[in-house]
């Protein structure tokens, strides 16, 4: 039986521009309430910016054999048993007969600040993906086959994220796919590195301009991390555990 993709494209415009839309609607609120708005924080802390991706993941997982799959939205059962801490919060869980389908990270950036949040994200995804990983090998989740584990970033396509960075690194050398690399760039490598040391089974960069609160453009880097891989690649797991399950 083939993949539903459940319209992904279509569905993703949608998603990019509810993203922006939530944004300035955060911003628009804080502002009449009088607060002053620090680094567009609440456009950031709104809770539901990536909510429209959320969706396609939810259409995925019903379409593809898994409908009646517990998938976990809610803040309070969304965390799983760490290693190195007792748990990590996750943005969503799929679950099915008592076993851990998959597990997701939906995250975004915007700017005008770009350089230590793409730090901050690298450390947070590497360091997940470790924890999670030494937490199913020490029995965690019970004895079942390895889940989907996710990581999709939106960062917004912005002169200043498409800019070439000047890294320093006066003691040696930093690798030559970084040398002038833009945040953009960066991201890029590390999604494809993520999933070449298999710390997450697909890593996804999708960009968008803020104008697509009207237009609903979005694009992607590579073949490798843009979203139709992701989106692929998950409901090829969501298809084998249904038949593996059924």
């Amino acid at each position: 039986m083939a993949l539903d993709l459940v319209g992904y494209e279509k569905k993703a415009k949608k998603a990019v521009r509810a993203f922006w839309g939530n944004r300035e609607a955060a911003k628009k609120k804080q502002v009449e309430s009088g607060k002053a708005d620090q680094g567009e924080r609440a456009g950031v802390t709104a809770g539901k910016n990536m909510d429209g991706f959320l969706a396609i993941i939810l259409d995925i997982v019903r379409a593809n054999g898994l409908a009646n799959a517990q998938i976990c939205r809610k803040k309070a059962v969304l965390t799983l048993p760490g290693f190195f801490r007792p748990t990590k919060l996750w943005d969503v869980l799929v679950l099915y007969k008592g076993e851990l389908i998959a597990a997701i990270e939906l995250k975004s950036q915007t700017g005008p600040s770009f350089g230590n949040n793409f730090n901050n994200r690298t450390e947070e995804a590497i360091g997940t993906s470790h924890d999670f990983w030494t937490a199913y090998r020490e029995g965690a989740f019970g004895k079942q086959p390895m889940p989907f584990v996710g990581w999709l970033m939106l960062v917004e396509d912005h002169p200043k994220s498409r800019s070439p960075i000047n890294s320093r690194s006066p003691h040696f050398p930093i690798f030559k796919e970084f040398r002038g690399a833009s945040y953009i760039t960066r991201y890029d490598i590390l999604c494809q590195r993520l999933v070449q040391e298999q710390l997450y089974t697909t890593a996804a960069v999708v960009t968008t301009p803020r104008r697509a609160v009207r237009t609903r453009e979005y694009g992607g880097v590579s073949t490798m991390t843009d979203l139709k891989t992701f989106v692929t690649s998950f409901a090829g797991h969501i298809a084998a555990s249904a038949a593996r399950l059924g």
